[in-house]
């Protein structure tokens, strides 16, 4: 059974999920939250990130009942995405991957959440309409 961890930080959320096999073991998250008005700037959405990653990371392996022994293999949101936000998430992926002695995989953003689908709905050959953006809002 393939455990994986991945992290999730491409704009104001930020997650770390755990899967083995399709099963979600775990996936917290934190959002963060601007004053009503105004949007989320990338170095702000980053500093919130980085404030709270470990936190994030630690919640992850106790909700899943895991050790990093018991992972497989390290993933993250390679993009697309808000920059800064994507690279503090990049950072700390690649350091665990490094400190654990797992391999490291980056995810294409639009097909994490076309496979993510998949995988809630268990559709074997689904016709995907994916619209991403605060624009398309």
């Amino acid at each position: 059974m393939t455990v994986v961890i991945g992290f999730e930080g491409s704009a104001n959320k930020i997650g770390i999920g755990i899967i083995r096999d399709g099963e979600v073991l775990s996936n917290p998250r934190r959002t963060y939250i601007t004053p009503p008005g105004q949007g989320f700037m990338p170095s702000d959405t980053a500093r919130h990130h980085r404030a709270v990653i470990l936190t994030v990371l630690k919640e992850a392996l106790e909700q899943a009942e895991l050790k990093p022994a018991d992972i497989d293999c390290v993933a993250y949101t390679k993009g697309p995405g808000m920059g800064a936000p994507l690279v503090t998430v990049a950072i700390v992926a690649r350091t665990v991957a490094q400190l654990w002695g797992k391999p490291l995989l980056g995810v294409n953003h639009c097909i994490g959440h076309i496979e993510m689908g998949r995988l809630i709905t268990k559709a074997n050959n689904p016709t995907v309409l994916y619209v991403s953006g605060g624009n398309t809002q």
